[in-house]
């Protein structure tokens, strides 16, 4: 006997695949949906894959069919992804959905949206409770889409109780932009060094993705409307991490810690530097989901570097992420500029 029937869009990404596994493993009859259709080789057999474009209205209102008891969705970026999901209200017995940390700002109205400016980024509480302020809703960035997502979706509870998750930064493999690459190849370069901003004391909380995964199943299991942060339980410095990555590939690196921002171009900076912590509190989640990680940053990490590793052995790097390389395709090598720290390091 099962637990119900799960529907998850974005199934093959890097959280979907967490997902349909730690459901599929609880008993839920899952059906995994993606734009190809495909699967990933340790769901159990019983999971069904099918292909959807989620952009399409009539092919999310033919693939969920009579219904599901649980929809989880992967993908909602914008406001009409919500409407959609609100438009089937009456098939979907709850939702389990995917937003992020970006939304948060200050009392001040700083934001990951302003970290650019001068003094723009955000000195939030440490750790961040969920009633702290968002930005607001709207179309202009990706933390002003996830607010007019979530927005959209409470304000139909009545109808379509979810439960929104607030994820960290995101990691494990198959990421698509993975932070982690940053000192992975660096180790496979041969660089000895790593320069790194804020004396390597920035922290910006990470989530792996088989606690999303944990989070998911037990939201699924106890529908409710409600917001909850989504991280892991231990939030390292980037000093830390640089060192744990070392670890991990046999290697030990020299520290160069800057005080303050890079002191040239982008030398010293990270994915995950910031002026000041961004930890989110995981007090709710625990409280209201009993929720309890089931893996730590340190312990993720070795299947994180494999597939990197692996990913570079096989191609350039902005092949392997052409999302990641986007990013800096006016900016030369953009995080792997040797040549601008060398000269850095050379005029210390």
């Amino acid at each position: 006997m099962t637990k119900g029937n799960a529907f998850v869009i974005g199934a093959t990404g890097q959280i979907g695949r967490a997902a349909v596994r730690a459901l599929a493993e609880d008993g839920w009859d899952v059906t995994a949906a993606s734009r190809g259709g495909g699967r990933d080789e340790r769901w159990p057999q019983e999971v069904r894959a099918t292909a959807l474009d989620r952009e399409d209205d009539a092919a999310l209102a033919a693939a969920l069919g009579e219904g599901c008891d649980v929809l989880v969705d992967m993908v909602a970026m914008e406001e009409r992804h919500a409407a959609q999901l609100t438009g089937l209200a009456d098939r979907i017995g709850s939702a389990v959905v995917i937003s992020s940390g970006a939304v948060y700002e200050d009392d001040k109205g700083r934001s990951f949206d302003t970290q650019a400016e001068p003094d723009g980024f955000p000195r939030c509480p440490v750790p961040i409770p969920e009633t702290q302020p968002t930005v607001a809703p709207g179309d202009a960035t990706y933390g002003t889409r996830k607010v007019a997502v979530e927005r959209r979706l409470l304000a139909a509870a009545d109808r379509l109780p979810t439960t929104v998750l607030r994820a960290g930064a995101v990691h494990g493999p198959y990421c698509r932009t993975p932070r982690e690459l940053h000192f992975v190849k660096r180790v496979l370069d041969g660089r000895p060094v790593r320069v790194l901003a804020h004396g390597g004391r920035s922290r910006f909380h990470p989530v792996h993705v088989s606690n999303l995964g944990e989070l998911i199943r037990l939201a699924a299991a106890r529908p409710g409307a409600r917001v909850l942060n989504a991280g892991d339980p231990d939030v390292p410095t980037v000093a830390e991490i640089s060192t744990a990555i070392d670890a991990v590939m046999g290697v030990r690196s020299e520290l160069v810690l800057v005080d303050g921002s890079p002191p040239v171009g982008t030398v010293g900076e990270t994915p995950w530097s910031g002026v000041h912590p961004v930890v989110y509190d995981m007090s709710a989640a625990e409280r209201e989901l009993g929720y309890r990680a089931v893996t730590g940053y340190a312990d993720s990490l070795p299947a994180t570097v494999e597939w990197l590793a692996e990913m570079l052995r096989r191609q350039d790097w902005r092949e392997a992420f052409p999302k990641l390389s986007q990013r800096y395709a006016h900016d030369g090598d953009g995080p792997f500029d040797y040549a601008q720290e060398d000269a850095w390091l050379a005029s210390r």
